[in-house]
Parts: structure tokens; C-alpha cells; sequence
């Protein structure tokens, strides 16, 4: 059976760890090509030693390559700013792209939420690590309930941030926020990433905060199964992805000052939500939760889309 060739830009900690995950776990996408700008690259060295072609002379380099007209899909884990020059590198080659970066040059797609809905895009977009983890949890909410407010911190290990990462900080949180409202359902939002130098590293955590109006509590129960829902849907393709407390619903004081949150929108409960998010350790350590997720949803996409494109049984991975 043929199986579809996608190439990874980056050979950073997200493109390393997306190479092997494509390698050890799926069975309808095939490794054709590594390419970054570092010759020296930990991502490059690992790849020659796989059997992946490589180049170090990033995009050009790729499209310079024997095989470049097999490759039907390519990963982008360079930076918000690389990704807008190689998608238009890549525009005439009528690739499809996934873009592992913040640049949202094309539609956002969390696979819990909306993995169907853009299938036939040309450049899709990953949102980041918070936002694979913490969106879906706003949508569970906001299908049972309006959210007029909601507020993600995204905790990861900084030994787990690469160079790429740590240039997209500001872009991180801009299309963290963004997605939240656009994926998630809420009207407003905000983001916050923090790098952990703890040492030893810490897994991923995030936190989901939500600004509910139910002055009944009569969507208590609903919202809890809804969360524990999504949390399985998304654990199933990131087996690592857990609640790490219990959901807390509680009421907020009636001289709460939340109008520079929530304008003129009644809100009467608070939703907390704590999250871990534990890697495979494929590639880095457990701490690495922010890179599986990412590599985990991007690998989700493609396979659906090989699926949709060669009539393949769409995987369904629980670790």
C-alpha cells in the first residue's frame, strides 16, 4: 500500500520530535525529507542516520531535492516569520502545508474541535502547544454554556523550548488568545506562557479558566461530562493529555469587578480546569509534553488528510 510523502522544515526539538513520531507511529504517511539551516543540527544528524534525505539550505533546499514533486504534505516548525517566507517558497508547488508555528496563515485546526472542517485547505494552522491543550476544553464548555470569558496558562519546561519557541513568545500568546475565541467559543480571552527552569524539568501544565452565567448551577453536571468528554477525545491521539485535578465550578461574589473582562455580560461561576500534559518521550523527556502535542495534532491532521485523499482507514491511536 502507498502511503503519502510529507517533508518537515525545522530541524529543531518540534521538527526532530515530528520526524520520529511519523516514523515509529504511522502507517500512511512516509518520511521523504529533513530539511533546515543548521548543518550542525542535532534534527539533520538524526535524520541521515535514519535514512532521511536531508538538506541543510532550508526551503530552497527541499525544493532542489530529486524527489520534491512526490511529497504531497510538509510541516513547518521553523518560526512565525519562516513560515510566511516558505509558504510562499511552497505556494507554486501545490503542497499542502501544516503549520506547526503561530503565523495562522491559514485556518486554525485543533484536532478535538474541528479536524474535518478545513481538510481541503492549503496551509492549515496548529495553533501552539497551550492552544492544543487548552482550546478543546473551551469548546466543552462553550457547547453547553456561552463563555464570556476565558484565560489559559500555559506552562512548559524551558528545557523543552527551542530557539524557534522562545522567538514566537509574543506570537504565541496573540494566536493562543485568538484561537480561544475563534475554536474555543469564547468572546474574550487571554493567554499566558511561562517557561519553567525548574530543574528537574516539569511536565506541561495548563490551566483553563472560564467565566460562566448559570445562576441555577443548572449546567454544572453538563459542563463536568462535557470536559471529561473532550478530555478523552483529545487523549486519544496524545496519550499523555490528562486532568490532573478535579473540574471546580464555584460561584463568583456579587461584587466581583470583572467588567474589564466581560464588558456588560452577567457571569455569576467560575470553571477551573488544571491539565498535564506528559510526553512520549520519543525525542527530549517526559517534560516535553508542549512538543507531543503539537507533533501528535500535526500528525493527526496529516493522517486524516491521507485518509480523505487515498481512501485510507483513518488511525486511531490511544498511545
Amino acid at each position: 500500500m502507498s502511503r503519502t510523502k510529507v517533508a518537515v522544515i525545522g530541524s529543531g526539538n518540534v521538527g526532530t520530535g515530528l520526524m520520529v513520531k511519523v516514523l515509529r507511529q504511522s502507517t500512511t504517511l512516509k518520511m521523504a525529507a529533513m530539511v533546515g539551516i543548521d548543518p550542525d543540527s542535532d534534527g539533520l544528524a538524526r535524520a541521515h542516520r535514519l535514512g532521511v534525505s536531508t538538506s541543510a539550505r532550508g526551503v530552497s533546499g527541499l525544493i532542489a531535492m530529486p524527489d520534491f514533486d512526490e511529497i504531497d504534505i510538509v510541516f513547518d516548525t521553523t518560526s512565525a516569520g519562516a513560515h510566511r517566507a516558505n509558504a510562499a517558497a511552497l505556494g507554486p508547488h501545490g503542497k499542502r502545508l501544516i503549520d506547526l508555528t503561530p503565523a495562522a496563515v491559514g485556518p486554525f485546526v485543533v484536532p478535538a474541535v474541528n479536524l474535518d472542517q478545513h481538510l481541503d485547505a492549503v496551509n492549515l494552522n496548529t495553533v501552539t502547544c497551550g492552544g492544543q491543550a487548552t482550546i478543546p476544553i473551551v469548546a466543552a464548555i462553550s457547547r453547553i454554556t456561552e463563555v464570556p470569558y476565558a484565560e489559559i496558562v500555559a506552562s512548559i519546561a524551558s528545557k523543552s523550548a527551542g530557539r524557534g519557541t522562545r522567538a514566537n513568545i509574543d506570537e504565541f500568546t496573540e494566536t493562543t488568545a485568538r484561537a480561544i475565541e475563534v475554536l474555543g467559543g469564547a468572546a474574550r480571552s487571554r493567554a499566558i506562557v511561562i517557561l519553567n527552569p525548574a530543574e528537574s524539568p516539569l511536565i506541561m501544565r495548563d490551566t483553563v479558566l472560564a467565566l460562566i452565567n448559570d445562576p441555577e448551577s443548572e449546567h454544572d453536571a453538563a459542563v463536568r461530562h462535557s470536559i471529561r468528554s473532550m478530555v478523552a477525545e483529545v487523549a486519544a491521539y496524545v496519550p499523555g493529555y490528562r486532568l490532573k485535578h478535579d473540574i471546580k465550578i464555584t460561584p463568583l461574589a456579587p461584587d466581583a469587578a470583572l467588567r474589564t473582562l466581560v464588558g456588560d455580560a452577567p457571569v455569576t461561576h467560575q470553571v477551573s480546569v488544571f491539565l498535564e500534559v506528559r510526553g512520549t518521550a520519543h525525542y527530549l523527556t517526559a517534560c516535553a509534553g508542549n512538543l507531543d502535542i503539537m507533533t501528535s495534532a500535526a500528525l493527526c491532521i496529516a493522517e486524516r488528510i491521507a485518509a480523505v485523499s487515498l481512501s485510507f482507514p483513518v488511525p486511531r491511536r490511544a498511545g
